[in-house]
């Protein structure tokens, strides 16, 4: 899809500092952004608060203004501008989760419900990165590639796949098996 008028117009409005430029900006794109997020998130099984939502999407929106709006000067053109602003999303998203440490929900909605010691429940348990990080030691090497490459490196299943040569529609069951096998060691590491 090709940059439409309207948002080459918008672009050189905003390169050019005219007034009201970076508002009708941010409001045009503001709910891609917020949806890129929540999206990004959700892909590497991470809750996001509103509030994280809202703080990842203002680090994107500043990381497009940094350098003088250096990213929006990269844009070519060659395709439309919310397709290029998802890209420099996502990327800013996965990077601020990772310096953020906020690491994946290794549990689905029955095992939130599994209690394990004292209270204490296997999602808390897994949210400390450290903690993740040691129980990958108990995955056999290419789910523990996989899952560290996904949840840790905030790789896609294309990028893991051309990676470690694993096919990519196998990706998403691998890391499902791995989870559970995490879930498991987790309950019974604590037994």
């Amino acid at each position: 899809m090709a940059l439409s008028d309207f948002d080459r117009q918008l672009l050189q409005r905003c390169l050019s500092r005219q007034p009201r430029a970076w508002e009708d900006f941010v409001d045009r794109f503001l709910g891609l952004v917020i949806h890129v997020v929540r999206h990004t998130a959700q892909a590497r099984s991470i809750s996001v608060t509103p509030q994280d939502a809202e703080d990842l999407a203002a680090d994107v929106f500043v990381a497009i203004l940094a350098d003088d709006y250096a990213a929006l000067r990269r844009f070519r053109g060659q395709s439309s501008l919310a397709t290029y602003l998802t890209v420099i999303s996502r990327r800013v998203v996965v990077r601020e989760l990772l310096k953020r440490r906020i690491v994946p929900n290794l549990s689905d909605t029955t095992a939130m419900q599994e209690v394990v010691d004292e209270g204490t429940s296997v999602e808390e348990r897994l949210s400390n990165r450290e903690e993740i990080i040691r129980l990958l030691d108990e995955l056999p090497g290419d789910e523990a590639d996989i899952v560290r490459l996904y949840h840790l490196d905030g790789k896609s299943y294309h990028e893991i796949s051309d990676q470690t040569g694993v096919p990519e529609n196998t990706i998403g069951p691998t890391l499902s098996r791995a989870r559970a096998k995490l879930r498991r060691h987790g309950a019974t590491a604590s037994s």
